[in-house]
C-alpha cells in the first residue's frame, strides 16, 4: 500500500509539474501575442498616417505642377514685346506715338 500511495504522490507532482508548464507556457504565449497586437495596431495607426500624408503631398505636387505651367505660359509670353506693350498700356496708361489717353470715370454714381 505504501508503494501505492508513493506512486500516487509522484503522479499528482508530476501532474502539478505539468499544470505549472502549461500555465506559464500559456502566460509567456498570451505575453507574445499581446505585444505583437498591439505592435501590430501601432503600425497601422503609422501606415494610415503616412497613406494621409503622402495624398496631401500628391494634392501639393499637382498644385506645384499646374502654378510651374501657367508660370511657363507667363514666361513665354513675357518674351512677347507686343504683350509687354499691351500690358504697359492697360496698368501704366503708356500711350504710342501721338496717341493721347482719356480716363473715363466710373458710370455707377456713388452716393
Amino acid at each position: 500500500m505504501q508503494q501505492y500511495d508513493v506512486y500516487i504522490e509522484r503522479q499528482k507532482r508530476k501532474r502539478q509539474r505539468l499544470i505549472r508548464r502549461l500555465v506559464l507556457f500559456s502566460l509567456i504565449t498570451l505575453i507574445v501575442l499581446g505585444s505583437m497586437a498591439g505592435y501590430h495596431l501601432q503600425q497601422r495607426a503609422v501606415y494610415a498616417e503616412k497613406v494621409e500624408e503622402y495624398e496631401q503631398l500628391e494634392d501639393t505636387l499637382a498644385d506645384l505642377e499646374h502654378e510651374e505651367l501657367l508660370l511657363e505660359e507667363e514666361i513665354e509670353l513675357l518674351q512677347n514685346e507686343d504683350y509687354i506693350l499691351d500690358i504697359a498700356r492697360t496698368n501704366y496708361f503708356f500711350s504710342k506715338e501721338g496717341e493721347l489717353i482719356f480716363k473715363i470715370p466710373d458710370e455707377s454714381p456713388s452716393y
